[in-house]
């Protein structure tokens, strides 16, 4: 048989080509600049395609097909490695295996949503809560979209904030989202804000700096985003998510960079 006869498409072919000189699949991924799991799904098709159990076999067969030199001079390291194994380093030619058509590995872009997440700053919120995940839309339109600020929906964020400048972590843990509020209490709220909020000291100024609508379930989120300084803390991005609940908007998470 040659290789038209098994119907490879150049990135199989490319692959085991790379098999040949001495490669297995993380070092190919390496070569590449492809994940892992994409190397393994195009020699699980090559290996199916040529109706053969291993791709050292695969690779093999294809040399043959191409004019090699059959098994003699494939390496002994050859061989399906289980992802995440470290190979040995081992000299390999690697400059005459064709690479053309190889390309960055595209993967879906997902919107994470803050909701019932008290994550006050640099990955300290362990608030048992966790964060929504939706899928973008498989449209080019974004799925956040800036706009002009909405002043209710900043005021509702700048007097929140306010309420943990003074300390007033009840009245704070008060004016969150019912779903953040069945997920955690009071005392975790007022634990963590004291831990996150007060070492940066008194505010000295904050500045709206942007504000987005995120699309996502149940009935979308608003993202405001101030710009502010603390006495110990130069400069700072605030971002509050909020939703609107009983005619009034809501926090349900907010972070501190």
């Amino acid at each position: 048989m040659t290789d038209m006869d098994w119907a490879l498409t150049e990135k199989e072919k490319q692959t085991l080509r790379l098999i040949v000189r001495g490669h297995d699949a993380k070092s190919i991924a390496r070569r590449l600049d492809l994940s892992v799991h994409t190397i393994n799904e195009r020699l699980r098709d090559a290996r199916r395609k040529m109706a053969v159990s291993s791709s050292r076999e695969a690779a093999r067969l294809l040399l043959e097909a191409e004019g090699g030199h059959g098994a003699a001079s494939l390496p002994e390291n050859i061989g399906d490695k289980p992802m995440g194994a470290d190979a040995p380093e081992i000299p390999m030619d690697q400059e005459d295996a064709p690479i053309g058509g190889a390309g960055r590995v595209t993967r879906p872009h997902w919107i994470i949503i803050g909701v019932c997440l008290m994550t006050l700053a640099l990955g300290l919120l362990a608030l048992t809560a966790l964060p929504y995940l939706a899928s973008a839309p498989a449209s080019p339109a974004p799925a956040a979209a800036s706009e002009a600020p909405r002043a209710e929906v900043v005021d509702a964020a700048r007097q929140w904030l306010v309420l943990g400048d003074q300390g007033h972590w009840e009245e704070g843990y008060q004016a969150t989202g019912s779903a953040f509020r069945k997920l955690n209490t009071p005392q975790v709220w007022a634990e963590v804000s004291q831990k996150v909020r007060l070492p940066l000291g008194a505010l000295i100024s904050r500045d709206v700096l942007s504000q987005q609508y995120l699309a996502a379930p149940p009935h979308g989120y608003e993202v405001v985003k101030f710009r502010t300084r603390f006495a110990n803390k130069a400069e700072a991005i605030e971002a509050v998510t909020l939703e609107r609940e009983d005619g009034n908007w809501r926090v349900v998470g907010v972070t501190i960079d």
